[in-house]
């Protein structure tokens, strides 16, 4: 696939379960500055697919936090739904173009807590949050557009089934979820906790999930504490711990506490 639309593609970004992206030419019609912009594809077809996205990313375009990285267009070419949104050079807390510090980490999860919590006050759940969902800017940090799951695969439960490093993605699915609850402020309060950890450790909360089976993996996660490593500050470990209780009611009440933790760590000297 070489352009969709009126979008002229550049090169493939990346590709997922349901998408893939690519860096294309900016059309003269959005009559924005940048050259370029980012553009996902989806694998969703049909009118009835397209109006739940549209209107799910339309709110999501309408808040234009600063924490949010800013959506352009939604539309369709043929039957492929596509969207537009600013393209971040800087990468992602996944995948960062430099060498980040730990404070720069630290931040930068702050903001996408932030944007989590105007969305959530706005309404609207993130459920995909994620180290790769933080994309990296000048002012440190934004949350990407909500994960559409929940409307590509209507009825079914997004678990992160899988073996090796796609088993670990069983971690930001909050315990709550996997038990048929549905998604709320705290399950992505949850998903920023088990983030802060694996981008301040390169390690998730339970290691014994990349190396078993799927079936396994489930059976180990409801289970099993989350344990936050050694190697994270006193301050860390404490709103890592907070995050990820397992009951939802002792988890940090909103996104934005989490964020005011977060920053309060980055604070302090050393």
């Amino acid at each position: 696939m070489d352009r969709i639309a009126d979008y002229v593609f550049l090169r493939e970004l990346g590709r997922g379960e349901h998408s893939s992206v690519h860096l294309a030419r900016t059309p003269r019609r959005l009559g924005i500055a940048p050259d370029t912009v980012s553009v996902k594809v989806l694998s969703v077809t049909g009118t009835d697919g397209f109006d739940a996205l549209a209107d799910e990313l339309s709110l999501f375009a309408a808040l234009r936090a600063p924490e949010l990285v800013p959506m352009y267009d939604v539309g369709m070419d043929g039957a492929v739904v596509f969207y537009a949104m600013r393209h971040e050079p800087s990468g992602s807390l996944a995948a960062p173009a430099r060498d980040l510090s730990r404070r720069e980490r630290l931040l930068a999860v702050a903001r996408a807590a932030r944007g989590a919590h105007a969305m959530h006050e706005a309404g609207l759940v993130h459920r995909g949050i994620a180290p790769t969902n933080v994309l990296l800017d000048k002012a440190g940090a934004v949350l990407a557009e909500p994960s559409l799951g929940h409307l590509l695969t209507q009825g079914h439960t997004v678990s992160g089934l899988g073996t090796g490093s796609r088993a670990g993605r069983l971690e930001f699915v909050a315990p709550e979820l996997m038990r048929g609850r549905p998604a709320g402020r705290a399950s992505d309060v949850w998903a920023l906790g088990v983030t802060l950890h694996l981008v301040m450790t390169g390690h998730g909360l339970f290691p014994a999930l990349v190396s078993a089976d799927p079936f396994t993996a489930v059976r180990i996660y409801l289970r099993s504490q989350p344990v936050p490593g050694d190697d994270l500050t006193e301050g860390e470990r404490a709103v890592v711990t907070t995050a990820v209780q397992p009951d939802p009611a002792h988890r940090f009440r909103t996104a934005a506490e989490l964020a005011d933790a977060v920053e309060e760590v980055a604070g302090r000297p050393g």
